[in-house]
């Protein structure tokens, strides 16, 4: 499976906004629909659902010591499938540290904004020409620093974080073609 990076697509809610982003990436993968059945809802669930092991584990560190600093954190984990099970993926919505900001027929975008750094990830999926059953799956990221220590909090995160991302998007599309 190829992972591709590129820019930021046209197509998403988060090119149409007017804001000026700090940090941008977007990582791109094909995958096979093959009841032409998977939605934003589905997506949304497999960004939770389907990570690996290892990113899951980075990100309960990342709790443990930005608690200190007093900014927010994805709180206790119990039932967390429960909450999976009735997670809608419906504007508003909170699963986690992810709050649901805007869902399309082909997007869902998550984030939380918090007083270091404002972030969105936005989930595009998209249909590829003259393919019936190939699909395109986007994950891009969007990054506001509110303040120096936005900066320096996203300094030991960029690189982590251009490493996760692929790793979890071929996560989700092994669970899609599930």
């Amino acid at each position: 499976m190829t992972v591709n990076n590129m820019e930021l697509p046209d197509k998403s809610v988060l090119n149409k906004d007017e804001t000026h982003y700090d940090y941008i990436d977007s990582y791109q993968s094909d995958f096979f629909d093959k009841n032409n059945n998977i939605s934003p809802t589905e997506i949304g669930k497999a960004f939770f659902s389907s990570g690996p092991k290892w990113v899951a584990k980075l990100f309960a560190l990342r709790n443990k010591i930005v608690r200190i600093f007093g900014l927010k954190t994805s709180g206790s984990v119990t039932n967390r499938q429960k909450q999976l099970d009735s997670f809608k993926c419906e504007p508003g919505e909170q699963l986690g540290l992810f709050k649901v900001f805007s869902k399309t027929n082909n997007e869902v975008v998550l984030g939380e904004d918090d007083k270091h750094l404002n972030f969105r990830v936005s989930l595009l999926l998209d249909k590829l020409p003259n393919e019936t059953d190939k699909k395109t799956l986007t994950i891009t990221t969007t990054v506001v620093f509110n303040n120096w220590f936005g900066r320096l909090y996203f300094l030991p995160v960029r690189p982590f974080h251009k490493l996760i991302v692929p790793a979890m998007l071929k996560g989700f599309i092994k669970e899609l073609e599930k």
